[in-house]
């Protein structure tokens, strides 16, 4: 079950304080987190909503900025060089693994991107080529779809 889970498991780590956010529906005594967090922070021109070249771009910058010898891919350590603990350490290696496709020991752009392609459109549950926090806090309570279907 981790293994199938995990991508999201990391994805929500990653996009965390966006799903928590409070929306509309939610515990109004809450302060509303900053909308440069999380799935937000990629919202670069502001209108409430992350589309699919936002998406994109932030994406290729967080790429870059994991690439820290700038070689084009990411090595084990550079993708678990934050790690605060094991269990997040055990997670980041499983990711790493079911992102690197091609059993290279390295993650491409390529392979980078395409996990990030699966993130956004779980995320886009009506296919409208954009995303906010409600919609991914949805896509969460989701079952994820089959995987031999997901990769095709």
């Amino acid at each position: 079950m981790t293994i199938k889970y995990l991508p999201l498991i990391l994805f929500m780590l990653a996009a965390g304080p966006a799903f928590a956010a409070p929306g509309p529906d939610t515990d109004t005594q809450r302060p509303a987190r900053p909308s440069n967090s999380g799935v937000m922070r990629y919202d670069t021109n502001k209108d409430g909503f992350v589309d699919r070249g936002e998406w994109d771009a932030g994406q290729e910058a967080r790429f870059r900025q994991l690439d820290t010898n700038n070689d084009g891919k990411l090595s084990k350590e550079e993708l678990t060089a934050h790690t605060r603990n094991d269990r997040q350490a055990e997670r980041q290696e499983a990711f790493f693994r079911r992102l690197d496709r091609d059993r290279d020991g390295f993650v491409s752009k390529a392979e980078f991107m395409a996990q990030a392609d699966r993130n956004f459109m779980r995320c886009d549950a009506d296919k409208d080529g954009k995303i906010n926090a409600a919609e991914c806090r949805q896509a969460l309570r989701r079952q994820p779809v089959d995987r031999a279907r997901q990769d095709r």
